[in-house]
């Protein structure tokens, strides 16, 4: 029993504080923005997302303590749990403003994307662990790729298409680290060239809408360039401080759309300004940086890949989210981390940060 308790107190000795203290403050600024968002209401968000947070420390704090061997052996397991799960969204799933996304479970709804992008990262790196790129056919390859395109193409048939171009941003990543040789992602890069005219075609009409709204907003201000213009609008009326917490109009006027969500960054800039959006963001490095030094430090490769996996994922929708709202890339409705409200996503990437915390504990274990 003394050996057991005496082993525990030393994995948690070995978890950086630095992680989870950042984690930690990032989600109160979250919390605190969705509160402003309610009009100085805990209901309906900043209560929930408040609630997902405390209902996870415990589970994340079993994944920072589990032998990394038994993440390793139930990877594959945990990620045909998702692929069925994301199946039935497909025929059982719950659909809202023209998209099956959800399935709900009676005492709550979730959204199995999420939580698909974790066990991708998991079936990558367990099955590049053991991959030898000396010995074994390129053909090999075959394998992973099926396996991440497969559950990739059935979140974009939702429609998620935000969600799939990050997933398969984030699996690109990972076979690049794993070793894949440059020469596939420049075939690749040409084949996708070759295939944009399809796959412009291939795409619902609002997706075709919001690259030609990208490309130039005004050419529908009322329609599909509202969002956008609004974001903007949302951003340039922060200035330096913002116009302080509680006191911001684009959202509460019905301004600025999906403030509690997607464009949440727009209405942080309002409120907090330029200077409350650079602190988020250094926020948001220390994290990243702390993730990756961690990566590094690890002796397994399933260990490094995991941790580069969830580190590309976070870093992925950061950029992608703030590059959205700022009109640098399309709007393709992407959350921005710890800080918009959606209850699956919090968990997704707490979970994500349970699995690194986990590979700092056993950073100098092999499997």
């Amino acid at each position: 029993m003394e050996s057991y308790k005496e082993e525990l107190f030393k994995k948690i000795r070995r978890i950086p504080l630095l992680l989870p203290s950042t984690i930690s403050l990032v989600s109160l600024y979250g919390f605190i923005i969705l509160y402003s968002a309610a009009g100085g209401n805990i209901n309906p968000w900043a209560y929930k997302q408040i609630m997902i947070s405390f209902t996870l420390v415990p589970i994340i704090f079993l994944i920072a303590m589990l032998d990394i061997k038994i993440i390793y052996h139930f990877s594959y397991i945990f990620y045909f749990f998702t692929v069925i799960i994301l199946i039935v969204v497909v025929f059982a799933g719950k659909t809202a403003m023209g998209a099956t996304r959800w399935l709900d479970l009676g005492f709550i709804t979730i959204q199995p994307s999420e939580l698909v992008k974790i066990s991708i990262i998991l079936m990558l790196s367990r099955y590049f662990h053991n991959y030898d790129f000396k010995n074994s056919s390129d053909f090999k390859l075959v394998i992973p790729l099926f396996a991440s395109i497969f559950p990739i193409m059935l979140v974009i048939k939702q429609p998620d298409l935000g969600t799939g171009m990050i997933t398969l941003m984030v699996v690109l990543v990972m076979f690049l680290l794993a070793g894949v040789r440059i020469i596939y992602f420049i075939l690749s890069g040409i084949l996708s060239l070759a295939l944009m005219p399809v796959i412009w075609l291939m795409l619902h009409d609002y997706q075709r809408n919001r690259v030609l709204t990208y490309l130039n907003p005004e050419r529908d201000p009322l329609g599909t360039g509202y969002n956008i213009i609004q974001s903007k609008i949302s951003i340039g009326s922060g200035g330096l401080f913002g116009k302080g917490l509680l006191s911001g109009t684009q959202g509460p006027l019905s301004f600025l759309p999906e403030y509690q969500t997607d464009f949440i960054f727009a209405f942080l800039a309002e409120e907090l300004g330029f200077v409350g959006g650079i602190i988020l963001l250094i926020l948001y490095s220390l994290i990243i940086i702390q993730s990756l030094l961690i990566s590094i430090s690890c002796k397994s490769r399933f260990a490094r890949l995991m941790c580069a996996g969830v580190t590309s994922l976070f870093f992925c929708h950061v950029f992608i989210n703030i590059a959205m709202v700022m009109d640098l890339v399309p709007v393709v409705g992407v959350p921005l981390p710890l800080i918009s409200y959606g209850r699956t996503m919090m968990a997704s990437i707490l979970i994500g940060f349970g699995l690194i915390m986990n590979a700092a504990v056993n950073s100098k274990n092999n499997i």
